[in-house]
């Protein structure tokens, strides 16, 4: 999913989850059970079927909940659904849900809702850039490409509270979607009273989950998630309320946080090295690639030369040590370290793929590769006048002035404008592909390479520098056709897939991000994924 440094290194609203030992579910009757946390962006849509972004997916996660709900290490644990049973060829599912599921306004959560919202996020009229998630559910992917009715999609209702899913195709990780929040439910009464204001104001939402979302007008800067009285499991749920406040400066936000006025606050690299000793202090990685994406529907971009020129003009090393100086560390690969490993050796995916020498800082070849491209492109002599497009906040502030500094250094005749806006117009701009550069970023959705290297198949709404390439979108499709079955030969395809999109240059890797946190120490019981929604609240407490 979407970040854009959208969230900063913070990781999000609900980015709270540091010091996560000690998980006992008792609480002291006598503590307050109310935390305030800090996010470095507003929210976008709280619509499910069209969100994309981080911070709006872990809200979702806390005030919503799906047949699964994600446990530690992404363990699948029962959600809305109470059993499931699967036939033979695990292509069938069925679900009896449990009858004392409710929404936040007091309807039942019914095997409808989940028929309605898959139905509603897989539609082409919806607009969702998540439906390619749906991939593998019968239909799926030829009512999005509009070859057949929404309604032929493999999801029907048995009954009040059985429902029923069929896949195409055996999909390995298919828990793990479950848990996402695009394939929650959603109240088709509610939807349709709101009409196009669905989810973009708290009030405007109905909810399932441990929480309801409250004081959101759907451009402010607070908000809260209140315990939710109408949840099925309320009783395990400790916290009354978590309150948010966006707080852009790192600066402001640490004072605010030492005058015990936040929970928990995000650090910049800065201020990560001076606490890096406090036993308030921790540092997650996260599932993440931040990249550039050159957008490849201009003249200049359709040059490999030119994208290569890019890519060795940064020193990836610096701005990991220096810049960001968080934890975060340099890579040359799409698909994140520590998210998955080979069925047959162990291996991790960023050992097995290759890596071409675009990856890698070289100053003087990328001024060669640069000039030689312009010179192919009739460019030569020219001065080229780019924009570079990013979130605001400081952290990715810092790293826009890093890489205009180096691109404007390494590529003579470059000038390189920053665009830092706020989050939700990044998000527009990049979903528009209404841009020159930008930096691009991408967190696991659950743990497999495919939840990367999907979004850069042709026409995959989330490709944003507009990358094509037949073989890499073969070998993609395979992994999840012909290969299904076959984890090892599925294994190479994704790696071979990955090796191509490096070698012709459609994106430059940046870095795999961390999450440097203070946070109060009497905050436990929080759950943290390095994939999908990141963080559960349901068993959190103050001690």
């Amino acid at each position: 999913m979407r970040m854009n440094r959208l969230l900063a290194i913070s990781v999000s609203a609900a980015s709270v989850a540091l010091l996560l030992g000690a998980c006992s579910s008792k609480s002291s009757s006598s503590t307050k059970q109310d935390i305030t946390m800090p996010s470095t962006q507003e929210l976008s849509t709280i619509d499910l079927s069209k969100s994309t972004a981080l911070d709006t997916f872990n809200t979702l996660n806390n005030t919503n909940e799906g047949l699964y709900r994600l446990g530690k290490n992404s363990k699948a644990e029962p959600g809305i659904a109470k059993s499931e049973s699967v036939s033979k060829d695990e292509l069938t599912y069925t679900y009896t849900l449990r009858n004392n599921a409710k929404w936040s306004n007091g309807d039942p959560v019914t095997a409808q809702d989940f028929v309605y919202s898959w139905k509603r996020t897989v539609n082409p009229k919806t607009g969702s850039q998540y439906s390619y998630l749906f991939s593998g559910v019968k239909n799926a992917d030829a009512i999005s490409s509009n070859k057949k009715s929404v309604n032929t999609l493999g999801i029907k209702a048995l009954g009040k509270y059985k429902l029923q899913v069929t896949l195409e195709k055996k999909i390995p990780y298919f828990k793990l979607l479950l848990g996402f929040p695009v394939f929650f439910p959603q109240d088709q009464k509610v939807v349709n009273k709101y009409g196009s204001n669905y989810g973009t104001r708290s009030s405007r939402m109905v909810y399932n989950g441990p929480f309801k979302l409250t004081g959101w007008n759907g451009t402010g800067t607070t908000w809260t998630l209140k315990k939710n009285n109408n949840y099925w499991d309320k009783k395990n749920v400790k916290l009354n309320q978590i309150k948010y406040q966006v707080v852009k400066d790192n600066s402001t936000a640490l004072n605010q946080y030492n005058q015990k006025k936040l929970t928990g606050v995000a650090l910049s690299g800065a201020q990560a090295k001076n606490v890096k000793g406090q036993s308030d202090y921790e540092s997650l990685m996260t599932s993440s690639c931040y990249y550039l994406s050159l957008n490849q529907k201009m003249k200049l971009f359709k040059n490999q030369k030119i994208r290569e020129a890019f890519s060795m003009a940064i020193n990836r090393k610096v701005l990991v040590n220096k810049v960001l100086d968080d934890g975060s560390i340099a890579t040359g690969s799409f698909v994140s370290k520590g998210l998955a490993t080979n069925p047959k050796t162990g291996k991790d995916f960023t050992e097995d793929a290759s890596y071409p020498a675009s990856d890698s800082y070289n100053p003087t070849k990328a001024k060669q590769l640069w000039q030689a491209g312009l010179k192919e492109l009739g460019m030569s002599g020219k001065s080229i006048d780019l924009t570079l497009l990013a979130g605001d906040d400081d952290s990715t502030k810092e790293v826009t002035q890093y890489l205009q500094s180096s691109l404007e250094k390494h590529l003579p005749g470059l000038k390189v404008t920053n665009n830092n806006l706020p989050s939700a117009n990044v998000l527009a701009k990049q979903s528009s592909h209404s841009f020159q550069i930008t930096l691009s970023d991408w967190f696991a959705d659950f743990s497999d390479p495919i939840t990367f290297l999907n979004i850069l198949t042709t026409g995959n709404t989330s490709n944003q520098s507009q990358w094509s390439n037949a073989t890499y979108d073969k070998l993609i499709k395979a992994s999840s056709t012909t290969d299904a079955n076959d984890p090892e030969a599925r294994w190479q395809d994704m790696v071979k897939a990955q090796n191509i999109l490096l070698k012709d240059a459609g994106i430059a890797p940046l870095y795999q991000s961390a999450s440097p946190w203070l946070m109060n120490q009497k905050l436990k019981g929080l759950i943290y994924n390095t994939a999908g929604a990141n963080y559960n609240f349901k068993s959190a407490y103050m001690k």
